[in-house]
């Protein structure tokens, strides 16, 4: 075998690290260097799996070395071959160790980086999973109170949590992402975050959580005064009326044909199908509401 053959570069590399006898102490900085020849020789020749190995023994000798950031680009080069390997597993782990690599540095957007590209490589194989790595890259933004970078990622959750159906958990990180658009002063997201939401209840058929949505965005005058506001309300009191045509018509108003500037296209999807429930019962129930008297000989 010649002197670059990857297999023999590791296998050197090894012994470097290892004690014994005639040596005392491991002498990482030359092994790391043969581990990274190594991976780089292996992916080359498409031995995804020996190459991943390499790297991690090269990530290892690199944090050995007190170099955490090239620790966290190779873990990153792992993570990717794991990719290619389709072991989620490892994609998770290894891209959460380049992330934490990355916060040792104090650099938090390489850190969240990390986790949204675990985030985006599991989405159809394990979007649960996909999901939580996408709310750990935006808390990592939301601590340095960098909310606007993380836009995308509170985009990319949101959908994912529609394609599962989980109606309920997509409309809490939309408030979420409208809390943080609020931070940093961007008005027009964070209206679109909040209508998004309250379409988002309405979808599921759960008027009294949309009402509830509405009533506390509303107490944001930037919100009430805002087109959004105004459909979000128009949207509400159709619903409260049981009329299914002016549901329909507010539905497909520009507002939220516009919603589509955020990206979200669902959410426009979920709003031309309203509505999905049963109207009339909304109805029903906020006219009993109205109408309830009062008995003032029940003390119950």
């Amino acid at each position: 075998m010649s002197t670059s053959d990857p297999a023999k570069l590791i296998t050197k590399a090894d012994k470097l690290t290892k004690l014994s006898l005639t040596r005392w102490s491991a002498d990482w900085r030359t092994a790391t260097q043969l581990y990274e020849q190594s991976a780089i020789g292996f992916r080359v020749a498409k031995d995804y799996e020996k190459a991943k190995s390499a790297f991690e023994k090269a990530s290892q000798g690199q944090e050995m070395l007190s170099s955490p950031w090239d620790a966290a680009k190779h873990m990153e080069s792992a993570a990717a071959l794991a990719k290619e390997l389709s072991n989620w597993t490892e994609v998770a782990d290894f891209y959460r160790k380049a992330s934490e690599l990355y916060i040792v540095c104090g650099r938090p957007q390489p850190a969240s980086d990390a986790l949204a590209k675990a985030a985006r490589a599991l989405e159809d194989a394990v979007p649960d999973e996909a999901i939580q790595l996408y709310t750990e890259a935006c808390s990592i933004l939301e601590e340095d109170e960098k909310e606007h970078m993380a836009f995308d990622l509170y985009r990319a959750a949101t959908c994912v949590y529609i394609k599962l159906e989980k109606y309920t958990d997509a409309a809490t990180f939309l408030l979420r992402w409208g809390l943080a658009a609020d931070k940093c002063k961007a008005t027009n997201s964070q209206c679109k975050a909040y209508l998004s939401a309250i379409i988002v209840y309405l979808y599921a058929h759960d008027f009294k959580q949309a009402e509830k949505c509405y009533n506390d965005c509303a107490q944001i005058d930037v919100f009430l005064g805002n087109d959004h506001g105004r459909c979000a309300s128009k949207l509400l009191s159709a619903y409260s009326e049981g009329d299914i045509e002016e549901i329909k018509r507010v539905a497909q108003s520009s507002t939220i044909s516009n919603l589509d500037h955020v990206d979200v296209t669902q959410i426009i999807r979920l709003a031309r199908k309203l509505p999905t429930g049963e109207v009339s019962a909304q109805k029903t129930d906020a006219a009993e509401e109205e109408e309830e008297p009062l008995d003032e000989d029940d003390l119950t």
